[in-house]
């Protein structure tokens, strides 16, 4: 008798029910690292060995929506630890000098541990005797069994191709990657270490309490966007990286042409491509207890000014209750306000539902877009 298939019920595909499991994996995977009284020192004590040969530079080698983890991973461990981190193309790595990067710890971000350009990146660094950690959703996959140290997530298996459960469960490692990273170069305090340890606990509890109101809210957003074909994702600073992430995921489930820019950047050029049928996305939110990320909010703001007077249709993702940003925008979709750290793993998930509503109006199986394969096994 032939296996019963599996099913994505109650959710009409899987790509849905991995949006919807995230409150669940993310909680899994802070669970695995993290107890009552801090770090799990018997998991730990592998990545915090590994962070020893990381203390003057990290390169990050990753592709596709790791590479965007990576991204945010960088202004992470930049600004709590110093240590400088340089985001590469993993495509790219394997053509480095290593006289640019001697004295690099290197660190792989990949969902399958398999995918081809990132292990040939993670066997040229073990080649060069750089001390290589893996972060990967497959604790027995290729690269964590071939990196020196395995830091994996706990997201399960991703049956959609559209990376959901998976990008925010990288997003919580580097996270805390960050943290052992600071608490390594003496950086932090006990006492901020477990105020961002406490923040993390939330996270999944904060998704888990918006997914209904936003997976109702994101269909009505993408009806009213069904006839557009290009969209300008902008986000500034750590938002950056998921105006990345935005964009590909609508690439690669909607057919649908998207490109992601640092908000500062479109009077540089892109500017020129804003028109009708052609949607901003922005990324407004903020944490107002922390002056750097009020500043790039107010600089957004003046932004989302700017292009309605241009007469631009704006998607923005706001704080619940900013009524400046509703007032202004054409849509928005709002988001609880957290720390400036974790916006990037809340603030993704309606991108994730935006990208999802809009390729299920264009007829497309979201689970298996075309062209594309969940691990890219040759280059």
């Amino acid at each position: 008798m032939t296996p019963e298939t599996p099913s994505p019920a109650p959710f009409a595909h899987w790509m849905l029910r991995e949006i919807h499991q995230q409150p669940q994996t993310l909680a899994a995977t802070f669970d695995r690292y993290v107890g009552p009284d801090g770090f799990r020192e018997d998991v730990c004590a592998p990545i915090r060995e590994w962070l020893k040969s990381a203390s003057e530079d990290i390169v990050i080698a990753a592709s596709g929506s790791s590479r965007h983890a990576g991204m945010v991973a960088e202004l992470l461990i930049e600004d709590l630890s110093g240590i400088m981190v340089d985001v590469e193309y993993a495509s790219e790595y394997c053509y480095r000098s290593e006289k640019a990067l001697k004295n690099a710890a290197v660190l792989i971000v990949s969902q399958s541990g398999e995918t081809a350009d990132t292990l040939a990146a993670l066997r040229k660094a073990n080649l060069a005797g750089h001390q290589t950690l893996a972060i990967t959703n497959v604790p027995t996959s290729t690269m964590a069994r071939e990196a020196n140290v395995s830091f994996p997530t706990e997201a399960g298996r991703e049956r959609a191709i559209p990376a959901t459960k998976s990008f925010t469960a990288q997003l919580l490692n580097l996270n805390l990657l960050s943290l052992l990273a600071a608490e390594s170069n003496a950086s932090i305090t006990p006492t901020e270490l477990q105020s961002h340890l406490a923040a993390l606990a939330t996270v999944s509890k904060q998704i888990e309490s918006q997914l209904e109101s936003w997976e109702s809210s994101v269909s009505e957003v993408a009806a009213h966007f069904r006839s557009a074909r290009n969209f300008l994702f902008l986000g500034r600073g750590i938002h950056y990286p998921i105006a990345r992430e935005g964009s590909l995921k609508l690439k690669e489930s909607a057919y649908l042409h998207a490109e992601g820019y640092p908000s500062g950047e479109l009077k540089h050029g892109p500017n020129a491509l804003v028109a009708e049928g052609t949607p901003l996305v922005m990324i407004a939110t903020v944490d107002r207890s922390d002056a750097g990320s009020i500043e790039r909010y107010e600089k957004v703001l003046h932004l989302v000014r700017d292009m309605r007077e241009q007469g631009a249709e704006i998607l923005a993702i706001a704080n619940t209750g900013d009524n400046v940003v509703a007032n202004l925008a054409t849509q928005v979709l709002f988001v609880n306000e957290t720390t400036e750290s974790l916006l990037p793993i809340i603030e993704i998930v309606p991108l994730q539902f935006l990208s999802y509503f809009m390729a299920i109006n264009n007829g497309i199986d979201v689970d298996h877009p075309r062209n594309l394969t969940k691990a890219v096994l040759s280059e």
